[in-house]
């Protein structure tokens, strides 16, 4: 854990340090039964907008985002979603792996699924509570309205994250995502034999 806040930080220790212990001040009252309950996000599962299932070609846990089932809530909750999420997926990681795959589906979107304030909550508990998890981040089905969203957020995401996010157009997706992922362990549906399974039932 302390080497992924150091590599956060590109090994300032000083630095690294600060975001350890903000970290740890912030697990303590955000989460103070040391884990979220489905009673607590039950508006966020019945959106039925997260999955997780299988493993990319290096290991990691392939997590499977709708971002057009995605509506605006209570934005406390939705905090809540994003940290149930995130230590479903950590806790699924194999031994030695550290970092998740998530392909983020924004077939449908449109300005009624569009939450700046969320888009941003999420992205601050993923870069400052849960640093160098994420591996890398595959953007489909891009509607062009979704651009004015993603230029209001890309300011505010940091420099090692932008590396690890690419947007992939239609007819290059299939290739793409076999690119990371083998057809046994692709969704299937994107092509591939495995069956979504919501994050909660994983």
């Amino acid at each position: 854990m302390i080497r992924r806040f150091l590599r956060a930080r590109d090994l300032d220790i000083e630095e690294a340090s600060n975001l350890f212990l903000k970290y740890l001040s912030w697990r303590r009252s955000f989460v103070p039964n040391g884990s979220i309950s489905t009673s607590e996000i039950s508006n966020e599962i019945a959106h039925n907008k997260l999955f997780m299932q299988g493993l990319d070609k290096k290991g990691r846990p392939i997590v499977v985002c709708f971002g057009g089932r995605h509506k605006q809530n209570n934005l406390e909750e939705f905090k809540r979603f994003v940290v149930y999420s995130l230590d479903k997926i950590c806790s699924r990681m194999p031994r030695g792996e550290e970092k998740f795959l998530c392909i983020g589906d924004l077939g449908g979107w449109g300005y009624s699924n569009s939450d700046i304030r969320g888009y941003l909550a999420a992205l601050t508990i993923l870069q400052d509570c849960f640093p160098e998890r994420l591996g890398k981040l595959i953007i489909v089905h891009v509607p062009y309205i979704f651009m004015t969203a993603w230029k209001m957020v890309y300011p505010f995401i940091d420099s090692k994250t932008k590396k690890k996010i690419i947007f992939v157009e239609n007819k290059k997706l299939k290739s793409t995502l076999l690119s990371d992922i083998d057809e046994s362990q692709l969704p299937d549906t994107y092509g591939g034999q495995l069956p979504l399974v919501p994050i909660q039932d994983t």
